[in-house]
């Protein structure tokens, strides 16, 4: 366009840079940026935030910052996607501290933070082993009257499943049916994923037979937790089985499962069953194999 002497708008420009970060170009987006500022195309408060997302895509948090602190002498004021974009990047790096100071900078400027910086904020913590942190931003959040959603309640229940809290997560399940907040497939792995930690088997097993009742399908990682919970009972047998299940059921064990269950047979000092596991994961590495090969095969004739 600009051979012609034609230069897009800001707007035409922010839909391709959008489309960019949609296709994880975050590099791409940038050096168009740099591109429209060249051709002296003024950015608006969208642009901004989107460079500010790709700066934190890239790792280069200082960048993203020094977006955010210009953006008021550029003449424009920074809105809450601005703060949550900077959350999110401090949290994904593990820099908790940055990101509880953004939040109560957006608030020291006037702007009330939402379901998502509060979702953001619990995520971060919990990733980091922080379950006192991640819970007292949840009553905050509650204290501001930000309605917890299913995302919410998820993080949560599925912090505390990792750490092997079933309680918790209980509890936090009851609220949720209490607030009248939608459970999906991964309320029920959280949920899961706590009791089997604790080896409580049977409790697990009565919440998957719940998932057939309200047509949710267990999924890969559901089979492993489970898989898992069989380990901490030491019943090799019982996991090895639940494996079988996955297999049949379409789903696809990952390194995790295969660990568990090897781990599983090790410790019960029964190396005949982790021979077998051993031969189940030759299989499957065979088996993908040919699929590679014959997919591979099958586009070869169709470009030939």
């Amino acid at each position: 366009m600009k051979d012609y002497g034609f230069y897009p708008t800001v707007e035409s420009c922010n839909v391709y840079v959008s489309s960019l970060l949609d296709l994880h170009r975050a590099d791409v987006a940038l050096a168009f940026y740099r591109e429209m500022r060249r051709c002296r195309i003024s950015p608006n408060v969208y642009t901004l935030n989107m460079v500010m997302y790709a700066y934190c895509r890239v790792g280069k948090l200082e960048n993203a910052v020094e977006v955010l602190e210009k953006m008021e002498s550029m003449g424009f004021s920074p809105t809450i996607v601005s703060y949550n974009t900077l959350i999110a990047g401090h949290c994904d790096k593990g820099l908790l501290s940055a990101a509880v100071k953004f939040k109560n900078l957006m608030v020291k400027n006037g702007l009330h933070p939402n379901v998502v910086t509060f979702n953001t904020l619990i995520d971060g913590f919990f990733k980091q082993g922080k379950l006192p942190e991640a819970n007292r931003i949840f009553s905050e959040m509650k204290a501001l009257n930000v309605a917890p959603n299913t995302v919410t309640y998820n993080t949560m229940i599925n912090g505390y499943g990792q750490a092997g809290i079933s309680e918790m997560g209980s509890r936090l399940f009851e609220e949720m049916s209490k607030d009248r907040v939608n459970a999906d497939i991964l309320t029920y792995y959280g949920l899961i994923l706590g009791l089997c930690k604790e080896g409580k088997t049977k409790k697990a097993a009565y919440l998957v037979k719940e998932l057939d009742k309200k047509n949710f399908v267990p999924n890969a990682s559901t089979f492993s937790a489970l898989v898992g919970g069989q380990r901490v009972r030491k019943n090799s047998d019982r996991a090895f089985l639940l494996y079988k299940s996955m297999v049949r059921s379409g789903y696809h064990p990952d390194e995790h499962t295969f660990k568990m269950l090897l781990s599983s047979f090790c410790n019960n000092r029964d190396f005949d069953g982790a021979v077998e596991v051993l031969r189940e994961i030759l299989f499957l590495i065979q088996a993908y194999y040919l699929i590679y090969v014959w997919d591979f095969n099958a586009v070869e004739k169709k470009n030939g």
